[in-house]
């Protein structure tokens, strides 16, 4: 029998997600098929295609080629799922719907009788409108750079109930840019994000920060592929796999990070996790002494604490915006706030604890001399905004870094 062509279609597809979940799902000849616009009519005649995904910008222009087009999809003017059935017709379906919706109810978001404002006026806005409208909101309001609902007058809605960005602004690697101000919309009730990488943009910090609920947009990717897979196949799959790959896709993009006093064995355990689980270790303070051309005590003497804290706040964005790793901080990187949005956004945040008797000082420009109990006392508070789990390092390095990697592997998918 003819192999057939499973994959997603697209433009440029480098940092896509969609070849794991497909595999996950079982279609293990799923690819990533990059093609240009002139390429598109020939390719999409072949008879071997079995089942393809679409994304941007090809979401309307493979239409005037299906066959067949789902009412739905019709109805909404772009598709992402095409399948070539038995009878040789090319069919098209728009599963993006189907994730959207997932996200929002996941997420515990209503839409029924609120005021949504979508960011963005592109295809996947198109599926919000739609999925709004069939969701019940009351008013849909689509705001874009030059229409008539724009980013200049976006005051206009601040009754808004429900906001959606559906634009890229804050993905990778553009991150910590944010679309809107969510301190402008007091009646905001949820907050869904389409994009997936980071995990938590700009966007979706701040509804966190005012405990708005929210939501990235892996859901939804997961969510469509699993509807795309049973229209590839013609099949039916249970909805717990949507549960199942989003855990494992967390699992498998969040940082480790580690955060703690100077001499609490960060960098120890971080090698032992490294060991642990085949991620790379990256030191921050490594990183500094590398940007720099020069040690940490030489920073200091020159230039003082204020010009280390800015090379460390410059390394901290950069490396905060990679997935898979274990970070390793310095012991004062929460001493400025503004390091918690770039840790946090694509990471779980460990807080190793040692007694302070036993906290080494040599080579520790801060620590040389200092009090350390007068230090914890100023550190502890933003150790603890900082950190999602604290974990006692008063054991083996093993022991500790064995610990850290059991609860990351149960708690890092939520």
């Amino acid at each position: 029998m003819e192999k057939r062509i499973f994959g997603l279609l697209g433009r440029t597809l480098g940092h896509s997600w969609s070849a794991p979940i497909h595999k996950a799902l079982g279609c293990e000849d799923y690819r990533l098929i990059e093609l240009e616009p002139e390429e598109l009519a020939s390719f999409l005649a072949r008879p071997d295609i079995g089942g393809l995904n679409v994304t941007i910008p090809y979401k309307r222009d493979v239409m005037p080629y299906c066959d067949v087009v789902d009412a739905a999809a019709q109805a909404i003017g772009s598709v992402n799922t095409l399948a070539r059935r038995t009878d040789g017709k090319l069919y098209a379906w728009n599963t993006d719907a189907v994730g959207f919706r997932w996200m929002a109810e996941r997420a515990g978001i209503s839409l029924s009788g609120r005021k949504v404002v979508i960011l963005g006026s592109g295809g996947a806005s198109l599926t919000a409108q739609a999925v709004c409208r069939t969701m019940g909101a009351a008013e849909i309001v689509v705001i874009s750079r030059s229409g008539e609902n724009n980013y200049e007058n976006l005051s206009h809605h601040a009754d808004a109930e429900i906001l959606v960005n559906t634009t890229p602004v804050g993905m990778y690697p553009h991150n910590g840019v944010s679309p809107a101000d969510l301190r402008n919309f007091p009646n905001c009730l949820g907050v869904l994000d389409v994009i997936y990488n980071p995990r938590r943009t700009a966007l979706l910090l701040q509804a966190e920060e005012l405990g708005i609920p929210c939501s990235d947009g892996l859901p939804m990717l997961v969510a469509q592929a699993k509807a795309a897979e049973e229209h590839f196949f013609n099949k039916t799959i249970p909805d717990s796999e949507n549960e199942r790959i989003l855990a494992m896709l967390r699992r498998d993009a969040t940082n480790i990070v580690l955060i703690g006093m100077p001499g609490c064995g960060k960098t120890s355990v971080g090698q032992a996790l490294a060991e642990l689980t085949g991620r790379e270790a990256i030191d921050l303070d490594q990183r500094i002494v590398e940007k720099a051309g020069r040690s940490i005590p030489e920073i200091f003497a020159a230039e003082g604490e204020a010009a280390f804290r800015a090379l460390e706040r410059e390394v901290t964005a950069e490396i905060g915006k990679l997935s898979a790793k274990i970070i390793l901080t310095g012991g004062g990187v929460v001493k400025d706030p503004r390091n918690y949005a770039p840790l946090h956004q694509n990471g779980r945040i460990y807080h190793l604890l040692r007694d302070l008797t036993v906290l080494p000082t040599d080579g520790r420009p801060l620590s040389q001399g200092a009090d350390l109990a007068a230090m914890w006392t100023e550190r502890e508070p933003m150790y603890a905004r900082f950190r999602d789990v604290l974990m006692e390092n008063s054991g083996s390095i093993e022991e500790t870094a064995q610990a850290i990697w059991r609860d990351f592997c149960e708690n890092s998918g939520d």
